[in-house]
């Protein structure tokens, strides 16, 4: 009975010094792992990047959608029977506003292309009107009448230029193929991964090593906190800037109102393009458009009440300090990401900012709590 008794006793050390020995490995196949996946992840983007932007803007709408997906689970709808009531909403939302819409973008883009050779004659007569009172004032050493011609000519076919440039754009095959992809693969794409979202985030949670769980997950809460803040209440700051614009510019009588208001609006979750972009736009074509400084003054009064109601209203409203993504940091990241991977890297360009913000204030906290900054330096 002794020797039966004892068997068992005689086994338990050789377990601990297996798991004990593995510690050690473990931190260092951590690190491995890490670099690997970063290293991996980044060689996906620079080979798929081209056929990954449906994927990647399906995982966008998906998280953007989890919210109100679950909260239709809880009035006893099924996973699957919530994510299609959503997206078949969204598609619906998406077909109303293009029907209504389309027939006035319609317009004003056929408005834009006849009004095109107008703009560019104002343009050169602009252009070789400053030029001639430059050479009055500077004389015909700085500004001769060749320097005059050539700006001239050129300002005038400049627009044409830019159109002819986004014409082929819009006409070349891979945007078409690229359209297509968007508007027929996304809406399938997001249904999947709606419908699995909690079991794919339950997944990446049982990824987690035990030991850093509790930190990790807390970063990730924080991660999506400030995430959630900033693309839903930037989603509804879009929405509502690009209809005061348009409502407003098309109120005040400017032809072109409804597609510069739109731009002005949707641009804005870039600080400051959108409203300086639309700005610009919207002053031009009415100084062009109309004769007084009157009409010309009640646009600039819609752009500085978009201003006003932006900074004093909308954006306290839904993002708040809620947000801890500085107005630098997140046009550095879209343009980064934009000229790392193009449409799909400009989507990926806020998680990764906030991600990294979140990780990077982290390391701080933990640094100004270490002994390499409270620590004095020791006294020879």
């Amino acid at each position: 009975m002794a020797d039966e008794a004892s068997q068992p006793v005689a086994t338990i050390p050789e377990p601990v010094t297996r798991v004990s020995g593995m510690t050690h490995a473990t931190r260092a196949q951590r690190m491995g792992l890490i670099a690997g996946v970063l290293v991996a992840g980044w060689l996906v983007l620079e080979l798929f990047a081209s056929v990954l932007t449906p994927f990647v803007a399906a995982a966008v709408l998906a998280y953007a959608l989890d919210p109100p997906t679950t909260k239709l689970t809880r009035l006893g709808l099924s996973r699957g029977a919530a994510a299609a009531v959503m997206i078949v909403t969204l598609l619906a939302a998406v077909l109303m506003f293009a029907l209504l819409l389309y027939p006035l973008l319609l317009f004003q883009i056929k408005l834009l292309a006849t009004r095109i050779p107008q703009y560019a004659f104002l343009l050169q007569g602009w252009a070789s009107e400053q030029l001639t009172h430059l050479q009055d004032n500077f004389g015909s050493d700085v500004v001769n009448d060749k320097l005059r011609d050539l700006v001239s000519s050129q300002a005038a076919s400049m627009l044409s230029i830019l159109l002819s440039t986004a014409t082929g754009v819009v006409t070349s095959g891979f945007a078409i193929f690229s359209v297509l992809s968007l508007t027929i693969v996304t809406p399938v794409l997001s249904f999947y991964f709606l419908r699995d979202w909690p079991k794919m985030i339950a997944m990446a949670g049982a990824w987690i090593p035990h030991h850093y769980a509790d930190v990790i997950t807390a970063q990730v809460r924080e991660v999506d906190r400030i995430l959630s803040a900033w693309v839903r209440g930037q989603a509804l700051c879009c929405l509502i800037l690009a209809f005061f614009y348009a409502s407003g510019l098309t109120g005040a009588g400017l032809d072109l109102g409804l597609i510069v208001g739109l731009m002005a609006g949707l641009l804005s979750f870039i600080p400051y393009v959108g409203s300086v972009t639309g700005g610009v736009t919207a002053i031009g074509l009415a100084l062009a458009q109309f004769p007084d400084w009157r009409h010309v003054g009640v646009v600039i009064g819609v752009l500085i009440a978009g201003q006003i109601l932006e900074g004093y209203v909308i954006y306290p409203r839904f993002l708040g300090d809620r947000v801890e993504l500085p107005a630098v940091w997140v046009i550095f990241a879209l343009f980064a990401g934009g000229a790392a991977f193009g449409f799909m890297g400009v989507m990926l360009a806020v998680p990764v900012a906030a991600t990294i913000g979140v990780l990077a204030r982290f390391w701080l906290r933990r640094y100004l709590a270490s002994p390499l900054y409270l620590d004095p330096p020791s006294v020879p």
